[in-house]
C-alpha cells in the first residue's frame, strides 16, 4: 500500500512539475516573443522613417514625383501596412523577407513578388500565434474590407475580394495571377497567408485583395483611414 502511495504521489509531482514547464513555455511563446517583436516593430519604423525622410534619386521621367525604386535589403522595413477593421491603431512594418528571422519582426514581404502597388501579387505573410501575432485576427477581415498600404510617397488601398483555406505548400497562391502559373497580371493584387487554425500549421488562411487605389501621401490619408 505504502508502495503504491509513493508511486501515486511520485506521479503527481511530475504532473505538476510538467503543467508549470507547460504554462512557462507558453508564457515565453505568447509573452516574450510578441516584446521582442515590439522592439524590432519599433527599430523597423525609426528606420524606415529616416529612409523616406533622405533625399532620393530623382524619377526616370522629369514629370513624374515617383523617385526610382530602391532595392530593399532582406529584414528591412518595406512599407507599413494598415487593416481598420482590425483597429484604428492596428499598424505594422512590413519586413522585406519570409525565414524565421524575419518573420520575428513582423509580417513579410515574400521576396520576388510584387511590391505594393506594382502590377502583379504583393505577397505577405504573419504569424498567428507567436511573435506579436500580426495576424492573429486575419479570420476577421473579409470581402470588402479595406487594407492600406503606406510607401515612401504614396497610399495604396486594396480592397479584399475573398479568403481560401489551402494546404501549406500550395504556392500557387503566391503566384503573380494567384493560381495560375502561367498567366500574364494584368492587375495589383494583395495576398496574405498565415496558419490555420490558431496554434497549428496544418492548413493555411489565405486572404485575397484588389488594389481599389493610388493616393500620394502629400493629399493626407485616405479616406479608409479616415474613420
Amino acid at each position: 500500500m505504502r508502495g503504491w502511495r509513493r508511486a501515486v504521489h511520485a506521479a503527481g509531482e511530475l504532473m505538476i512539475t510538467a503543467g508549470v514547464i507547460i504554462l512557462l513555455f507558453v508564457g515565453y511563446e505568447l509573452y516574450y516573443t510578441g516584446v521582442y517583436t515590439g522592439h524590432e516593430q519599433a527599430a523597423l519604423r525609426d528606420r524606415l522613417q529616416q529612409s523616406w525622410q533622405a533625399p532620393t534619386a530623382p524619377a526616370a521621367n522629369p514629370a513624374s514625383t515617383e523617385p526610382l525604386p530602391v532595392p530593399v535589403d532582406l529584414g528591412s522595413g518595406v512599407a507599413i501596412l494598415r487593416v481598420p477593421r482590425l483597429g484604428a491603431d492596428w499598424a505594422k512594418v512590413v519586413v522585406e523577407g519570409v525565414d524565421v528571422e524575419d518573420l520575428k519582426k513582423g509580417p513579410g514581404h515574400y521576396p520576388g513578388t510584387a511590391m505594393p502597388g506594382e502590377i502583379g501579387n504583393f505577397v505577405v505573410s504573419g504569424h498567428r500565434t507567436t511573435y506579436g501575432a500580426p495576424f492573429n485576427q486575419l479570420d476577421e477581415v473579409h470581402a470588402g474590407d479595406a487594407v492600406v498600404v503606406e510607401t515612401r510617397v504614396q497610399w495604396f488601398t486594396y480592397r479584399v475580394t475573398g479568403e481560401d483555406v489551402v494546404a501549406p505548400k500550395a504556392i500557387e497562391v503566391t503566384y503573380p495571377v494567384p493560381g495560375g502559373a502561367t498567366a500574364t497580371p494584368t492587375q495589383a493584387v494583395l495576398t496574405f497567408t498565415t496558419c490555420n487554425p490558431k496554434y497549428s500549421a496544418s492548413q493555411r488562411l489565405v486572404l485575397h485583395g484588389l488594389l481599389e487605389s493610388t493616393q500620394p501621401k502629400s493629399a493626407g490619408p485616405p479616406p479608409a483611414l479616415r474613420g
